[in-house]
C-alpha cells in the first residue's frame, strides 16, 4: 500500500496542477477514464476509481456525484482523488487502466509538451458543449487526442462493448455477432492532419446527448442528428477527396507503434452481452470496420461518456438510433479500401432486407490506390494487413483454430493424443450450418466454456463463442426475422473469452470421440436423445456438485488472467435445471 500511496501522490499532483494545460488535460482524461479500474505500476493487485472530490489530498474524500463525467460539478474548485476499490471484482464491468510512471511520461508527451492549437484556457460545463468534445477540446491537438485513443483503443472500445449501454438483447442487436475493427493511421486522418476541418464541422459533430438524460421522443422526427451525421460524412468524403486524389492504399491503416499496441480488435456478440478481443479472432467476418479519430470520439462520447442507463426512452432510443450510423459509417470507411465495383453489393450483403437507397452512409465515394490481385478483396485486404503491414511486436496473426479462408475444414482426426488433435476436431465442427449450434441458440448458449481433462492430468481450456448470422442488424425488434441458423458459426478459442458463461462443459480425453461425434453429427429430430446425451458433457446447474465445477473454472480464469479477471456473472447461465437422479 506504501507504494501505492506513493504513486497516488503523484498522479494526483499531475491531475491537479493549476496550470490550464494541466487542468484541461485532466479533463480530457476524466471524461476517458471515469470507467476505469486503475491499477498503479506497483507489486499490490489492488484497484482504484478516478473521481472528483470537494476536498482535496490528505482529506476524506467528497465525491461530487453526477450522472456524467463532464457535467458540472457544481462547486467552484474540486480535484481529482483516486479512491481504492473494497467491492467483489466483476469481470463485466473490470476494466483495468495501467497508471505507471511509463503511462505519466507519455500523458505529459502528448498534452503537456506539445505545443497546443490555442492558448491554454479553461472551459465552461455549459451543458449543450460540454456534450461536445469537438468543442470542448479543441485548443488540444487532434494528433495528441487521437494518439491517446489508439494507445488504449482496447480499452476504449472495452468501454462501450462491456459498458452499460451494450446490456440486452435490443441493445446489442446494433452489432453483428463477429467483426473486426481496424483503425485509420493518424498520419493519414485529414481531422488530425487538418484540425480547422473538426473545428469547421463542430455544429456536425453533434450528438443526441446535449439533451441530457430526457430526450423528448417527438424529437426523434426528422432526427436532426441523423441529418446532421448525414452532413459532416458527405463533407468528410469531399475533403479526403480533394487531398487524396487516388484514395488510399494500406498505408492509411494505422499498424501500432509497440508490443502493447491493439491495431486490429475483434468484438463478438453473445446475443445479450458482447466482449472485445485483441486480434483477429474466428474466420473472416462479414463485415469490418475502420475508424477514424472524429469517429471513435463520437462512439465514445454518445455511448460511454454520455449514455444514462436510467435515461429516458427517447434517450435511449437516440442513442440506439445514432449508434446505426455510426456503425454504417465505420463500415463506409472501410469500404474505401475495397474496389469501387463491389463496394454496394458488399454492403447490400449486410443488409439484407434494407433498400440500397437507404444506405446512405455506404456510398463511400472514395477510389482505392491498391491494385488488387484476386477477386476476393475483402480476404486480400485483411491478408495484407495482418501479414506485412501490421507492426510484428504485437504478436497479431490469423486464429490458428477458425480462420478457414478457403472454407476447406479438416475431417474429425483418427485419434485424440494432443492438443493439435484437440484443435482439428474443433476446427472440423465449427463450420457454418452444424446443427448443435444450432441446437444450443435455442436457449442462448452463445458462450460455453470447455474444460478437458487430460489423462497426464492437466487440463485445457476453451471457449465456444456462437456467431449466429443475421440478415440485417438494423432494426430494434423482431430479431428473429433476420437469423439464419443455418449460417451460424462458432469460434473455439483457447482460454476464456466472454463475462456471462451461458454454460459449462466437462469432458475427459477419453470421452471426445464421442463428444466430437455428438457436434458432428446431432439428429434434432429426437430433442430428448439429444439431451441426454449432452447432459453427459454439460453442467447442469441443478447438480449438486455445481459451485464446485463453478469454482474450477473461476480459479482457472484468475490463475491465467490475475490482473483482468474477476467473478463471472451466472445471471446467464442456461436457465433450464433438470432434476437430478437422487444417490
Amino acid at each position: 500500500m506504501a507504494a501505492d500511496a506513493a504513486q497516488i501522490k503523484k498522479w494526483e499532483t499531475f491531475l491537479n496542477n493549476k496550470d490550464p494545460k494541466h487542468a484541461i488535460t485532466a479533463r480530457y482524461l476524466y471524461d476517458h477514464l471515469f470507467l476505469a479500474h486503475i491499477k498503479f505500476g506497483t507489486d499490490t493487485n489492488e484497484f482504484y476509481e478516478l473521481l472528483r472530490s470537494k476536498t482535496p489530498a490528505g482529506e476524506t474524500i467528497d465525491l461530487i456525484n453526477t450522472v456524467r463525467p463532464y457535467d458540472d460539478p457544481g462547486v467552484e474548485k474540486f480535484y481529482y482523488r483516486f479512491r481504492k476499490i473494497h467491492s467483489t471484482i466483476v469481470h463485466k464491468t473490470h476494466m483495468v487502466f495501467n497508471f505507471d510512471d511509463a503511462q505519466l511520461r507519455r500523458f505529459n508527451e502528448l498534452f503537456i509538451d506539445p505545443k497546443w492549437l490555442q492558448e491554454p484556457h479553461l472551459m465552461s460545463y455549459e451543458s449543450k458543449e460540454s456534450a461536445n468534445p469537438f468543442i470542448t477540446y479543441e485548443q488540444i491537438p487532434p494528433r495528441s487526442r487521437y494518439q491517446f485513443l489508439l494507445d488504449n483503443a482496447h480499452y476504449v472500445i472495452m468501454t462501450f462493448i462491456r459498458g452499460p449501454v451494450c446490456r440486452g438483447q435490443i441493445a446489442l442487436n446494433v452489432i453483428p455477432d463477429q467483426f473486426w475493427v481496424m483503425f485509420q493511421d493518424p498520419d493519414h486522418d485529414m481531422s488530425v492532419r487538418y484540425p480547422a476541418f473538426l473545428k469547421h464541422q463542430a455544429n456536425n459533430l453533434i450528438m443526441p446527448i446535449e439533451k441530457g438524460s430526457k430526450f423528448p421522443v417527438w424529437d426523434l422526427i426528422g432526427n436532426k442528428y441523423d441529418k446532421a451525421a448525414d452532413r459532416y460524412f458527405k463533407a468528410r468524403q469531399e475533403f479526403y477527396m480533394a487531398l487524396n486524389y487516388n484514395g488510399f492504399g494500406y498505408e492509411g491503416i494505422w499498424k501500432g507503434n509497440k508490443a502493447e499496441d491493439t491495431p486490429i480488435l475483434t468484438v463478438y456478440r453473445h446475443f445479450d452481452s458482447a466482449s472485445v478481443h485483441k486480434g483477429v479472432l474466428g474466420d473472416l467476418p462479414r463485415t469490418m470496420w475502420v475508424m477514424d479519430y472524429p469517429l471513435l470520439e463520437r462512439i465514445y462520447y454518445a455511448l460511454v461518456a454520455g449514455f444514462d442507463v436510467y435515461g429516458t426512452l427517447g434517450h435511449q432510443l437516440a442513442i440506439r438510433l445514432y449508434m446505426d450510423g455510426l456503425r454504417e459509417e465505420g463500415e463506409s470507411y472501410f469500404l474505401n479500401y475495397m474496389p469501387e465495383d463491389v463496394r454496394q453489393e458488399m454492403a447490400e450483403s449486410w443488409y439484407k432486407g434494407i433498400k440500397p437507397k437507404n444506405l446512405n452512409h455506404h456510398d463511400a465515394g472514395m477510389p482505392t490506390k491498391i491494385e488488387y490481385q484476386t477477386d476476393r478483396p475483402k480476404l486480400e485486404f485483411i491478408q495484407n494487413i495482418v501479414t506485412k503491414q501490421i507492426n510484428p511486436e504485437t504478436g497479431i496473426t490469423f486464429d490458428a483454430i477458425n480462420f478457414v479462408p478457403d472454407g476447406n475444414f479438416p475431417p474429425l482426426p483418427d485419434k485424440y493424443e494432443v492438443l493439435e488433435d484437440y484443435l482439428q476436431a474443433f476446427r472440423s465442427v465449427s463450420q457454418p450450418g452444424t446443427k448443435f449450434f444450432s441446437f444450443v441458440t435455442d436457449f442462448n448458449a452463445n458462450v460455453v466454456y470447455i474444460r478437458i481433462r487430460e489423462t497426464d492430468g492437466t487440463d485445457v481450456v476453451l471457449s465456444m463463442v456462437i456467431n449466429r448470422w443475421h440478415d440485417n442488424v438494423s432494426f430494434l425488434f423482431k430479431e428473429s426475422s433476420t437469423l439464419d441458423p443455418s449460417k451460424d458459426n462458432v469460434d473455439f478459442l483457447l482460454g476464456f473469452h466472454g463475462s456471462y458463461p451461458n454454460y459449462f462443459i466437462d469432458i475427459t480425453q477419453e470421452q471426445l470421440p464421442d463428444f466430437f461425434d455428438l457436434l458432428a453429427n446431432l439428429d434434432t429430430t429426437d430433442v430428448e436423445e439429444v439431451s441426454k446425451r449432452f447432459d453427459v458433457y454439460g453442467i447442469n446447474r441443478a447438480e449438486s456438485d455445481f459451485w464446485e465445477k463453478y469454482d474450477w473454472f473461476q480459479d482457472r480464469f484468475n490463475k491465467n488472467q490475475p490482473v483482468q479477471s474477476g467473478l463471472f456473472d451466472l445471471n446467464r447461465y442456461f436457465y433450464k435445471a433438470s432434476k437430478q437422479p437422487e444417490i
